[in-house]
């Protein structure tokens, strides 16, 4: 569960589950793919579109995406098919990818599988047809992680 601030004095805090932290991450990854103002600004112009603010979760992760960003992006070109570069890949899609390689890739509480499951269902709900895009790219990853082991 991911705790939040209390939006006023009169109001008890937000629990969030992972999945809904999650949800506000990549949705902030999304906003942050139409600007160039600093990640904390971002955060402050969605702050108020979250019940409860934007969650320690998906703040950290977005943190720590913007500081990885181009290893991350390597990683994600490194899985696409012959003639795809990540510029060709939708803002949408490409929020989703950016969440899902942070997460296997740097945060150990998070299972591979669950973090494409996540994401699969992320791009079921925000994108069209765009959700075996997205698991085929980050089944490619994991099964290249699996056989480096």
């Amino acid at each position: 569960m991911c705790k939040e601030k209390k939006v006023s004095e009169n109001q008890e805090e937000v629990r969030l589950t992972r999945s809904e932290a999650r949800e506000q991450a990549f949705m902030l990854l999304f906003s942050k793919s139409f600007d160039d103002e600093p990640l904390e600004a971002t955060i402050e112009d969605n702050d108020e579109l979250f019940r409860g603010g934007v969650c320690g979760y998906a703040r950290a992760v977005v943190s720590g995406i913007e500081v990885k960003r181009d290893e991350i992006d390597a990683e994600i070109s490194a899985f696409l098919k012959k003639g795809w570069t990540v510029s060709r890949i939708s803002k949408t899609s490409l929020a989703i990818l950016r969440l899902a390689f942070y997460e296997i890739k740097y945060l150990d509480s998070v299972p591979s599988g669950v973090s494409v499951n996540e994401a699969v269902e992320l791009a079921k709900k925000y994108t069209i047809d765009e959700s075996g895009f997205i698991n085929g790219v980050l089944g490619s990853y994991i099964r290249s992680i699996e056989a480096a082991k």
